[in-house]
């Protein structure tokens, strides 16, 4: 019997299966993510329909084998944490429902989770003394938005996008490319140790904290279809670099502003090398500490919401037995 508390938490917001048993301290014990990239690839993006069903098949033998890696049982669990949203509807009710049988079978206290609270919390995945206040930028594939929290679960919004999130816009800009899905890895790549050569629009540079990159996309499809023999490192690059230019003027803007002692980048995109480069130059040059979680725990995964699932019982105990999922969920901003 393990002699510290122990909590199972489930995440299938999306496209990922997930599974993670975290203990009390934010140590986490196991972590399983089963990926449907292949099952989507062929259609440019995610088929929720298709995306929920994946999650019925695999959500036994992901918690399964989450539960085995961390060499433990039922009978060593405190709690279960689920993502409650926001997300796919069908993919979310997986989830929860799952996650419902198995405290309800198990005598054990469920706790709903926001998965941007999710990806807020996933920092302590990389150091369990993270520091606050601090700027935090979520940027991922359907969120992109830049808060400032005093401490776990109290946020300040101070912007957010008007119309696509920065995801969105890669993975839209790569599919026009022809490069394939998911977008972001493949353009970073062809980005990688350049700087940009044709002069996309940076939208928004110098207007407070909000983004758009729905006029930025619009750019680079009117190029490519200007210029038959275009390159395609070149477009990536540059695109790359307009989408990078505005994240770090915005993060300048915030730090001049307030000065906290740590920035947080988390999210899908904070995946990326490039952001993750241009991100620490930033910080060093303000003597900040920059928050990032593990490249692979950037990504949605279920050791996030454990994290998050331990302060939200901590601060508020369990959930309401009759809570379902909540695909528009928002963060609660002070």
């Amino acid at each position: 019997m393990t002699t510290r508390r122990l909590l199972l938490a489930v995440e299938t917001s999306c496209d990922e299966t997930a599974a993670a048993v975290v203990d009390e301290t934010l140590v986490v014990r196991s972590s399983v993510v089963a990926s449907q990239i292949d099952l989507h690839a062929a259609f440019g993006g995610v088929v929720p329909e298709l995306a929920s069903r994946a999650h019925v098949e695999t959500i036994t033998p992901v918690v399964t084998q989450a539960l085995d890696d961390a060499g433990v049982t039922a009978a060593d669990l405190a709690a279960v944490a689920v993502t409650s949203g926001p997300g796919l509807v069908g993919a979310l009710l997986v989830g929860i429902a799952y996650a419902k049988a198995l405290a309800l079978g198990w005598r054990l206290p469920l706790v709903g989770v926001n998965h941007l609270e999710g990806h807020l919390a996933s920092v302590y995945l990389a150091d369990a003394e993270v520091p606050f206040p601090q700027i935090a930028l979520l940027v991922s594939g359907g969120h992109c938005m830049l808060t400032r929290a005093s401490a776990p679960g109290h946020y300040e919004l101070l912007g957010e996008t008007v119309d696509d999130s920065i995801g969105e816009a890669y993975d839209k800009v790569a599919r026009f490319l022809g490069l394939g899905y998911p977008g972001g890895p493949v353009l970073d790549r062809l980005a990688s140790g350049r700087d940009d050569v044709l002069a996309f629009p940076r939208p928004m540079l110098g207007e407070g904290y909000a983004f758009s990159f729905s006029g930025l996309k619009t750019a680079v499809v009117n190029h490519v279809r200007g210029d038959p023999g275009f390159s395609e490192a070149d477009v990536a690059a540059s695109f790359v670099a307009a989408c990078m230019d505005v994240l770090i003027a915005k993060l300048r803007r915030a730090l001049e502003e307030y000065g906290d002692p740590a920035l947080a980048i988390v999210g899908g995109v904070a995946a990326s090398p490039v952001l993750r480069q241009r991100a620490q130059a930033l910080a060093d040059e303000f003597g900040t500490r920059l928050l990032v979680p593990p490249p692979a725990m950037a990504t949605d995964n279920a050791a996030m919401i454990g994290v998050a699932g331990w302060h939200a019982l901590t601060a508020s105990g369990p959930s309401p037995a009759d809570f379902g999922p909540e695909p528009d969920l928002r963060l609660r901003f002070a």
